[in-house]
Formats: structure tokens, sequence, C-alpha cells
């Protein structure tokens, strides 16, 4: 199949990281799913390594790896035990040129090579200076819409042919993701549900993911008081003013403890009032399971000027989030979340 243009290059990169972002797939995080799969990669082809690869604009993402418990000078039969993410010198993320795969991905068809040394164009890739690869073979990772979002590839660290059958089997591994995705997608189809009760919440509301406070959803109460914000952008530097009065700092205190945190009595003026307004902002931690860690927080800020409405509201509020937060499960918070 023929390479993409450049603008069809960037158009396609600038896709798949809107469906990465969508699918809660754009970092580079460990999941279990996608290194059982590395696993059973390296288990039938009898390759020493294996990577569930998602592709960015940016970087790439091992979200799923397999490697031997060796290194490339000493390798470690895979049959006999390797264990995910062992070589000291491999990484959970690459820069967007390193390897094989941005070919895959870029062609959007499979690429066999038995022999890396057989290639001028690929001999002298970094993979194989770094760690000693000789033979690769990356299929395309599509999803339920088609999008090509990455790789699932194997690699040796000597020449082997890579039959039909193979070939065949890494097609049909990668398809089993297909269920995953659609999962993820019905989870965002739960997530709108519930942030349309979010959107006629008369009090202003965001949710944020991770210690940089990634911004994943606000509501228009939110955008008419404190500004309109960009989806995805980091909270400290689009909300300077909640920054000001405390509000990051007692999410990153909500984050790191595990507890609800409040910022009483802040006085700040807002976009859609002449006179300064007095808030109280509560900032829950959220989490997709009772067992899970803490992943974002949710923010609601209580007007207590005039007629406001009270704290224990604003509690009952977060709590209810959290319940149904931890109902919705694993993609709960993913960057599928609805921004302003």
């Amino acid at each position: 199949m023929e390479s993409l243009s450049p603008e069809q290059h960037r158009a396609a990169g600038e896709q798949r990281t809107n469906r990465l972002r969508i699918l809660g797939l754009n970092t580079v995080e460990a999941e279990a799913t996608f290194d059982r799969i590395a696993r059973l990669a390296a288990t039938f082809t009898q390759a020493p390594l294996a990577m569930v690869n998602f592709i960015n604009d940016e970087r790439q993402m091992f979200r799923g790896m397999y490697v031997p418990a060796g290194t490339p000078e000493d390798p470690v039969d895979v049959s006999g035990g390797g264990i995910p993410f062992d070589l000291s010198n491999l990484a959970r993320e690459a820069p967007g040129d390193y390897g094989f795969c941005p070919h895959v991905v870029a062609q959007r068809s499979q690429l066999a090579l038995d022999d890396v040394f057989d290639y001028p164009r690929f001999k002298g890739n970094p993979l194989v200076n770094d760690l000693g690869v000789r033979s690769y073979l990356g299929t395309p990772l599509r999803d339920n819409t088609g999008v090509v979002l990455g790789t699932v590839c194997v690699a040796d660290f000597k020449p082997r042919a890579w039959d039909r059958q193979l070939k065949l089997a890494m097609q049909e591994l990668s398809e089993t993701l297909l269920s995953e995705f659609k999962l993820r997608d019905s989870l965002l189809a739960q997530q709108q549900e519930l942030f349309a009760v979010f959107d006629g919440a008369p009090f202003p509301i965001m949710l944020t993911e991770g210690p940089d406070h990634l911004l994943r959803y606000a509501n228009g109460k939110q955008g008419q008081a404190f500004g309109l914000v960009p989806q995805f952008s980091l909270g400290r530097n689009v909300l300077p003013g909640l920054d000001r009065i405390g509000v990051f700092a007692a999410m990153d205190e909500a984050l790191r403890t595990g507890r609800p945190t409040t910022v009483p009595r802040a006085s700040l003026r807002t976009y859609d009032s002449a006179a300064p307004q007095d808030f109280d902002f509560l900032c829950t931690p959220i989490r997709t399971s009772p067992s899970a860690p803490f992943k974002g927080v949710l923010t609601v800020a209580m007007n207590t000027t005039g007629q406001g409405y009270g704290g224990a509201e604003s509690q009952a509020f977060a709590a209810n989030v959290q319940q149904r937060f931890e109902q919705l499960g694993g993609a709960a918070l993913s960057d599928s979340v609805p921004g302003r």
C-alpha cells in the first residue's frame, strides 16, 4: 500500500491523536490488557520482544510490552518466562520516528522484515543500534472506526522468516482489541449522559485529571464564571485566577491525600458579574473503582454571595458523582470527557 502524502500524514496524525484522546489511550501508562496481548504475540511467534504501540502526532507509547528477562546480548527464551518491561535501556515511550512502527502506521499495512540488514532504508534505524534488533513484524492496530492507532508488533535479535501463518495470526490478534475499543466507546456514551446532568447544574463544575490537572470537562456555568478554556489544556495555565486564590493547591492536596479539600470564602471577580463574588470550592478526588488509585479531581464552586448554595449540597453532589464514576468502571476518567 502506498504511503500517505505529507498533508495526508499530518491529517492522519491529528485524527489518530484525537481518537487516542477520546479512547483514553494518549499516555504511556501501562495497561494489563495490552501487556497480555504483547505476551500472546511473543508466545505464538516465539519472538523475544513484543509491543502494543499507540502513536500520536508526537511520540510512541508502548502501553503493552513483553520483553525477555535478559538482554539482547544474552536473550532469554520467551517460553522460559520472560517478564514485561525488564530491559533497562527500553522505555515505555519513544520519539515519533523511532523504530519501524511509524512505517507501519504511515503505510497502513503490515511490515515484515526478515533481516533488517537486507533493507538499506531500515538497517540504519536506531532500534537496530540500540537493541540489536535484526527482524521485525508489525501489524496496523485499527480501532472499531477504522482509524489506525498504532501497531501490534514483534521483533527478534536474529534474522528469521515471518511466514504467512504468523502474519495472519498477528492480524487476527490485533483484531481482538476491537472489543476493547468498542467498550471504551460504550463507556464514553455513558459519560456523556453523566455530563449532560452536569450541564444543567446551577453551579460551576470542572473535572481534571492527573497531577498537572489536565482539563477534561467544564460545564457552562464554569465557563460563564471563570472563562471558556480549551479541552485538554493544563488547568493552571488557562485558569490563573483560580490558581491565585489557591484552588489548584487544594486540588493538589485532594489528589495526594485522597480526601476532599476546600477553599472557603474565596473572593474573585468573575466574567458574568461586575462585582467580586464569594465562592466556596470543594475539590473531591475521583477514582474509577473503590480499589483504584485516585486519578482526577472534581471541583465544584458554590457561590455564597447573596442567595448562593450551602456546603452540604456541594458535598452531597460530589459524593454522588464519585459513586457514578465508580459504577462506570475503568475507562470513566478518559480523554473522552467533553470540554468547553
